[in-house]
């Protein structure tokens, strides 16, 4: 859906087409509420605080939805006593998915391992665990996240030499030309479409409606965008 339609669909909503009073929308508004909404409503389907109680790949609707957010970059970083660390993960980075590695001792070749995610405050005793502590020769190991970084834990016993992140991104934010942004005084010097598919871009249409009806005190508005969001979602 191009910027044109969106903007003119969310002023539909909000009765203010033909508005020549203070409660004008003007451009940067309308960017500002779409991507918090963008934001808002990934962040729900993700956890599953949404009507339908479905998180990420919970339902094919759930795995359609958000496999544009989907990707994967390699991790580089370096070897620690106990675990490896990664660089600081992406700038777009919003939620984990999974951490795929390989390994190698100086006596067996390369081999794939599989990473569980665990938490830091448990990585002591995990390590001490006969069953769940790093083991090469049974391909399994765990990571954490710790200071914006992924720690593949090794207990000194194998070496990784290669590992990637699957992740979910932010989604990209829309802006649209010639829109001067009042925070940075930044003029937009092109146009940059929502990058979900249609359907998704009515819904959040109508939670970008429900955030500027809350900022101008429409509860009308307000109440329609909220419940129309999230009965067809």
């Amino acid at each position: 859906m191009n910027n044109a339609t969106l903007q003119l669909k969310i002023k539909q909503r909000l009765n203010k087409l033909a508005s020549n009073d203070f409660d004008n929308i003007e451009c940067w508004q309308i960017v500002e509420a779409f991507n918090k909404a963008q934001v808002e409503w990934v962040r729900r389907q993700l956890h599953g605080n949404n009507l339908f109680k479905e998180g990420d790949e919970s339902s094919k609707r759930r795995v359609d939805d958000l496999q544009a957010l989907l990707t994967q970059t390699q991790l580089i970083g370096s070897k620690r006593k106990k675990f490896f660390e990664s660089k600081e993960l992406p700038a777009n980075y919003l939620q984990f998915k999974r951490v795929d590695a390989y390994a190698k001792t100086d006596c067996c070749p390369e081999r794939g391992m599989t990473v569980y995610l665990a938490e830091e405050a448990n990585a002591d005793q995990l390590l001490r665990d006969i069953y769940r502590k790093p083991s090469f020769e049974w391909s399994e190991t765990f990571c954490t996240l710790m200071s914006n970084k992924v720690r593949i834990y090794t207990d000194e016993s194998f070496k990784i030499s290669d590992a990637a992140i699957t992740y979910y991104r932010q989604p990209l934010n829309i802006q649209i030309l010639g829109c001067v942004d009042p925070y940075t005084q930044v003029e937009s010097t092109t146009n940059v479409e929502c990058e979900f598919k249609d359907d998704i871009v009515e819904l959040l249409i109508d939670e970008a409606v429900s955030i500027l009806a809350g900022d101008i005190e429409s509860m009308g508005q307000y109440q329609r965008g909220t419940q129309s969001a999230e009965r067809n979602n």
